[in-house]
């Protein structure tokens, strides 16, 4: 007989909006279930105001663990009792795990990403990489990009609330990387975009655009931009192939979509809420293939 909720289940959870897209709840549930593991996790959708007030019920519902994505990375990382350091440092978590009542938040964005890279086959050591977009999963790629040896982070974002933390964070980054080139650019610049482009290994796109129902645009809007030589990721999940990697293809570009980055950060975070190792070629087969 199928296994049901019971009365001692642990229970995780994704916070934030939109999260209906979401593929996170049936992959962990996945999971859990190919472990024999008493979990249940469900997705939450919670706008970036309503952060501590889920945080607060975390602690009073004994919830073990939440994920958290776009819009609400920040504000988890302002309202939990402790940070890893990496999170710290970026200033942002997308795993909050519950250990009797202490929050604490961590950051598996960038460690997802470097394992998909890792996954197709490319280092990130001694690659130049230029990262679109300023928030969490943006600042991850860029620091862990940083961490594990990248030649040169080159970040365009818009001139918005994230423009200054951007700008703090390339000088954390410069601090605790030297050896590695650290740029700041406005993502309206066109000129500069192409210069940058022209000189990457890797481009990669984390902002929000592309994501459903912004499926008709990309953060690349001349596709001459684009090269053989140069790989071109999206940490965009849905759809699937955006119009970025779509143009990007065409061009005869190496593409990889957002899925694997969130498998990978995926495994991650499951380590952390149940301390097991995630069946990674079961969950592959399941939802990447």
């Amino acid at each position: 007989m199928e296994k049901r909720i019971t009365a001692t289940t642990t229970l995780l959870g994704l916070l934030g909006s939109p999260v209906s897209h979401s593929t996170s709840p049936a992959m962990m549930n996945l999971a859990a279930s190919i472990l024999g593991l008493d979990y249940a996790y469900v997705a939450f959708d919670v706008k970036e105001d309503k952060v501590p007030q889920a945080l607060e019920a975390m602690r009073t519902l004994g919830i073990r663990g939440f994920n958290v994505t776009m819009p609400d990375k920040i504000a988890a990382a302002k309202n939990v009792d402790k940070l890893s350091p990496a999170a710290e440092i970026i200033g942002a978590s997308n795993t909050v795990v519950n250990d009797d009542g202490v929050l604490t938040g961590y950051i598996t964005d960038g460690e997802g990403y470097v394992n998909m890279l890792k996954d197709n086959g490319i280092d990130i050591k001694g690659k130049r990489i230029v990262v679109a977009g300023g928030g969490g999963a943006a600042t991850a790629i860029q620091v862990q990009s940083a961490l594990d040896g990248a030649a040169a982070v080159v970040i365009f974002n818009v001139k918005d609330k994230f423009f200054e933390r951007t700008l703090e964070t390339a000088d954390k980054i410069r601090a605790k990387c030297p050896e590695c080139e650290v740029k700041v650019c406005d993502l309206a610049d066109a000129d500069a975009l192409a210069e940058e482009v022209s000189k990457a290994d890797i481009f990669s796109n984390a902002t929000i655009v592309g994501m459903k129902p912004m499926e008709n645009e990309s953060i690349i809007k001349d596709s001459s931009l684009f090269r053989p030589e140069l790989i071109v990721t999206d940490a965009v999940y849905n759809p699937v192939e955006t119009k970025l990697l779509r143009e990007a293809k065409e061009a005869g570009c190496k593409t990889i979509g957002g899925k694997g980055m969130l498998m990978w950060q995926g495994v991650a975070s499951f380590k952390l809420f149940t301390g097991h190792d995630m069946p990674v070629e079961e969950i592959r087969k399941a939802f990447f293939s």
